[in-house]
C-alpha cells in the first residue's frame, strides 16, 4: 500500500490560519505557529466581545437618556419609572434615538411620564 503524505492537507491548513492571521502585525501574520496562537486567542477575544457589545450599548443609551432627560427635571431612574407608569413600551435604544433624532416627538414623551408621576415633595431645608 502506499503511503499517503499529508504535505496538501498541513497547507490547506496553515492556509486557513494565515487567511485569519491577514493583517496582524509582524510574525503574527506569517509564521504558523505564532498565527495560529495569535488567531486562537483574537477568537476568544471575539467571542468575549459580543457578549459585550450588547451590555457596552445598553450603557450608552442609559446615558445618552439620562443626559437627555435632566434639562426636563427628571433622572434616569424617575424617568423609567414615570415610564412604566404611563405604560409606555419603548426600549431604551428606541428611546435614545428620538431624543437625539426627534427632540420633539421626545419631549412629548416626557411630558406624558411627568403626567404620569406623582409630584415630588417640597424639600424642606433644615
Amino acid at each position: 500500500m502506499a503511503r499517503v503524505k499529508r504535505g496538501v492537507t498541513a497547507h490547506a491548513k496553515h492556509k486557513k490560519v494565515f487567511k485569519a492571521a491577514k493583517g496582524f502585525y509582524g510574525r503574527r501574520k506569517n509564521t504558523i505557529r505564532i498565527a495560529k496562537q495569535a488567531v486562537e486567542k483574537s477568537m476568544q477575544y471575539a467571542y468575549r466581545d459580543r457578549k459585550r457589545r450588547k451590555r457596552t450599548f445598553r450603557a450608552l443609551w442609559i446615558q445618552r437618556l439620562n443626559a437627555a432627560v435632566r434639562p426636563f427635571g427628571l433622572t434616569y431612574s424617575r424617568f423609567i419609572a414615570g415610564l412604566a407608569k404611563a405604560e409606555i413600551m419603548i426600549d431604551r435604544k428606541v428611546l435614545s434615538d428620538l431624543a437625539i433624532r426627534e427632540p420633539e416627538a421626545f419631549a412629548m414623551i416626557v411630558e406624558q411620564v411627568k403626567a404620569a408621576l406623582p409630584a415630588e415633595p417640597a424639600k424642606v431645608a433644615a
